[in-house]
């Protein structure tokens, strides 16, 4: 018999049962003899059957599916959000289907297209900036969403996170008590919540309240990648920065080895701090200082968040603030 042509009638032929005992055995419900169940069993795994989870989803009007919207898949920040995501998934038996958006608007909204039209129960959006057209797709959809590692400023989308704020204060507070004058706020675009509001106004609190003013020429934006982190110690240096605060692990690493690289010494000369306290912290001579946020925890709470809400569960708090600390290592002045 083809394998593609194999449904759950044959199952229970071959089985001599009914398809609605088929059916229990394969969603896992009790009701079931044990004897029977085995010996569906055996006959689901002789005859190679696959439920069809489309099929399913039509009887049930649901897919059982969870698209998740990642902006760079190759970004360690956002695939250690995603194994959270997927391990809590797995757990409740939903799928997945992970979407790269590049961070590019345009394709933010073709992604959010493509997974609405599959049918999607709930949607886990890691993009850095709600534009308006994202925002639009969202309300237009009906379907249950959830912000993971991601700000909505007007708190219309549930959202599992760290108080970015608070972390990035502590954070250049700390490398202002270590002896730093000049300290630059090295992030990607500004016009991302995440960077322009929340960071940013970190940033400025902690200056404000050692009495130091701001300076814009030390506020640098950048993409989150290796190069641009070298490419940037010029700049650094042009305007007299001694530390830094930087809000991506592998743009850190650039900086720090464009340091390196021109003949500075870190921490002596120059101190870093960066943000997600990925691997890359460790694996960098020196090793990286760095905010501590529960990135698996992150994806997982945001999973377990959207399960409820798509439930139509009870949900107490729509914006979720997990615990950061502050890691110290090499980067800063002991």
């Amino acid at each position: 018999m083809d394998k593609q042509t194999i449904t759950i009638y044959d199952v229970a032929r071959e089985a001599n049962v009914s398809m609605a005992t088929v059916s229990r055995v394969v969603n896992g419900n009790p009701n079931v003899k044990p004897a029977t169940r085995q010996k569906v069993l055996k006959v689901i795994e002789k005859l190679d059957y696959r439920p069809n989870a489309v099929a399913r989803g039509l009887a049930s009007k649901k897919t059982t599916t969870v698209g998740v919207v990642i902006p760079d898949i190759t970004n360690i920040y956002f695939s250690t959000l995603a194994r959270g995501i997927d391990d809590v998934a797995t757990m409740y038996k939903y799928n997945i289907i992970l979407a790269n958006s590049d961070e590019n608007s345009q394709k933010e909204v073709s992604t959010l297209d493509n997974l609405f039209a599959k049918q999607v129960d709930g949607l886990i959006y890691m993009g850095h900036n709600i534009s308006d057209a994202v925002r639009a797709e969202f309300s237009r959809a009906k379907t249950p969403i959830v912000l993971a590692g991601s700000v909505d400023p007007d708190e219309q989308v549930a959202s599992v996170n760290i108080d970015y704020k608070a972390a990035v204060k502590e954070a250049v507070a700390l490398l202002l008590q270590k002896g730093a004058k000049k300290i630059a706020f090295v992030s990607s675009a500004m016009n991302q919540p995440i960077n322009g509001e929340y960071r940013l106004s970190g940033y400025t609190e902690a200056l404000a309240e050692a009495k130091i003013p701001y300076d814009g020429n030390l506020v640098f934006e950048t993409d989150y990648n290796f190069r641009a982190g070298e490419a940037l110690w010029d700049k650094l240096q042009a305007v007299g920065a001694d530390a830094a605060y930087v809000a991506d692990d592998e743009l850190s690493v650039g900086v720090l080895d464009g340091a390196l690289d021109h003949g500075a010494k870190v921490p002596k000369d120059f101190q870093i701090i960066t943000s997600n306290n990925t691997f890359l912290t460790e694996i960098t001579r020196p090793q990286l200082s760095s905010i501590s946020q529960p990135l698996y925890d992150i994806g997982a709470v945001a999973m377990r968040l959207l399960t409820k809400m798509m439930n139509k569960e009870t949900v107490s708090e729509k914006t979720v603030l997990l615990p950061f600390t502050i890691t110290e290592r090499s980067s800063t002045k002991k």
